[in-house]
């Protein structure tokens, strides 16, 4: 589907959508999770293939961060599904005493989903799985950034759901604003801020609610109860991770100055052992910015220490010793493997220029002192903080995963991800309410029973 004929096929969703206004049956929604997890699985080598060919992307990474989250989303889903259906009861309270109450969730409709370029794969087919599992009719718009990789996605998706299920639209930006311009029920973005800025506005007219997946500077803090080894290679990967081009990348370090020595001698050597197993970048455009950002930076006054030999057309991983927040690499999502260094004394001005910046995606923890992590979660506002670990923790089953404003709206993953795309419906039955001992008229009784009412809740 591209912008030329999008509309028809539009029409086709909503007339499906008309013709079953509850969704699927959850017998039909389990069958649709199964033929996507065989389609995948026959299209692995394609997989590798396709993502190896856009960007560079090395076949063990491509198992364990494109396809290993897509089939444990699938796998959650799958035998979760009949719970999530269910949906839960509720206390009635005093004044709905007599009542039955259940919140059940029913999808939210016609819903589109972005898939973003970084993950072009894993962040495509994980939110379409939420969204099959809520029982919601889908259009699918997979970067053009990554043809390769859209036109595979494209192939899976017509070989398991009729395209008035879900389809997909091919195409670049003048796609996207076609897309946006048409009334969804629900849009799930992933991608960069300025970019869910525009979609939120977008979604406005449309009075359609919205899932924003985005990005930042997530800041790691080195404490000096941190085990120097085992932080070192966790840093070093979650850095290198997809060439660093991840929303939850560590993006800047503050480093306690009684352990920067040796931590950054130890991060040395890690980023030199995994740096020739690096993922290319992403457009043509990624090293001369990550080039203007070391230019930059070396004319602020910082020390540049690049690490390691990548594969050629990568960026040398390089550490950003002495950053300083005027620097271009301190204000900017880096989204690549420069790594600016902070060190630091007292974690109070720490903490306070965290949370003098934007909302993080992650705060990154590495100590083992409990009170002084205690402290950073509590002190500091972001979308989750992951302790002595990196990047893992967006893969977690069950939890939910989202930012906060600048870094993201709302939740993915798991039930949350279930619940993005449902709208959860109260329903309340009335079998033995009290309230109509409180209607007019207003006699003696009904003024006791409010005083009395008011008293029990006050």
């Amino acid at each position: 589907m591209d912008s030329e004929h999008h509309a028809p096929t539009i029409a086709a969703l909503r007339a499906a959508l008309a013709l079953q206004p509850a969704g699927l049956t959850r017998s039909d929604r389990l069958a649709a999770l199964e033929r996507l997890r065989r389609e995948i699985r026959a299209r692995e080598a394609a997989v590798k293939s396709a993502l190896l060919a856009d960007f560079g992307k090395g076949p063990v990474e491509v198992q364990l961060t494109e396809l290993l989250p897509v089939y444990q989303e699938l796998r959650s889903a799958r035998r979760r599904l009949g719970r999530w259906m269910r949906g839960r009861r509720l206390g009635a309270g005093l004044t709905m005493a007599g009542t039955f109450t259940r919140v059940i969730p029913e999808p939210k409709g016609l819903c589109l989903i972005f898939g973003p370029s970084n993950y072009p794969f894993m962040l495509t087919l994980g939110p379409l799985v939420s969204a099959i599992a809520a029982g919601n009719r889908v259009v699918v718009k997979p970067s053009e950034l990554m043809p390769r990789t859209a036109a595979l996605l494209a192939e899976i998706i017509a070989a398991t759901f009729p395209e008035d299920h879900v389809a997909v639209a091919q195409g670049g930006p003048e796609v996207a604003e076609a897309l946006l311009a048409q009334p969804f029920d629900h849009i799930f973005f992933t991608g960069s801020t300025a970019v869910g800025r525009k979609v939120m506005a977008a979604a406005a007219p449309h009075l359609a609610s919205v899932t924003l997946e985005l990005g930042g500077k997530s800041p790691v803090i080195v404490g000096p109860g941190a085990d120097i080894a085992r932080a070192a290679r966790m840093l070093a990967w979650g850095k290198l991770s997809n060439g660093g081009q991840a929303c939850v990348s560590p993006d800047h370090l503050y480093l306690h100055r009684s352990i920067a020595q040796p931590f950054l001698a130890a991060l040395e050597g890690e980023l030199a052992r995994m740096a020739p197993d690096m993922t290319g970048p992403i457009t043509p455009r990624h090293g001369p910015r990550m080039q203007a950002l070391l230019d930059d930076a070396a004319a602020k006054g910082a020390t540049l220490r690049p690490v390691g030999q990548p594969p050629a057309g990568c960026t040398v991983p390089t550490l950003i010793l002495n950053a300083t927040p005027e620097m271009a690499a301190m204000r900017e999502e880096i989204f690549g493997p420069l790594l600016p260094v902070i060190e630091y004394d007292d974690l109070g001005p720490v903490l306070a220029a965290i949370n003098a910046g934007e909302k993080p995606l992650t705060l990154y923890v590495f100590d083992s002192d409990a009170a002084r992590i205690e402290r950073i979660r509590a002190e500091t506002r972001s979308g989750s903080v992951a302790v002595n670990l990196t990047m893992a923790h967006f893969a977690h089953p069950t939890m939910p995963f989202g930012g906060i404003g600048a870094s993201g709206q709302g939740a993915a993953h798991g039930e949350a991800g279930f619940l993005a795309f449902s709208h959860e419906k109260p329903v309340v039955v009335n079998r033995f309410s009290v309230l109509p001992l409180l209607f007019p008229p207003v006699t003696g009784r009904v003024r006791r029973l409010v005083s009395l009412l008011l008293a029990l809740l006050r």
